[in-house]
């Protein structure tokens, strides 16, 4: 009994984890920085899938697709 416990909480950390994978909205994207282009005290990054782009503040990264922007 114990075992199967077990299985059923490792299944759930697993479907969790690809669940998210599948829907997160950055699944598509390939977010690259372009340190050239970017302003001062801020990072540039453009997608190289759907060629969004994008400035945010330095050390941070892209979370979410662009593309309908």
């Amino acid at each position: 009994m114990p075992i199967l416990f077990l299985l059923g909480i490792a299944a759930f950390f697993v479907l969790s984890w690809w669940w998210h994978r599948s829907r997160t909205l950055t699944r598509d994207c390939r977010w690259r920085e372009d340190r050239a282009r970017a302003p001062e005290g801020r990072s540039f990054f453009h997608c190289v899938v759907c060629g969004a782009e994008t400035d945010l503040p330095r050390g941070e990264e892209p979370r979410h697709c662009l593309r309908q922007q």
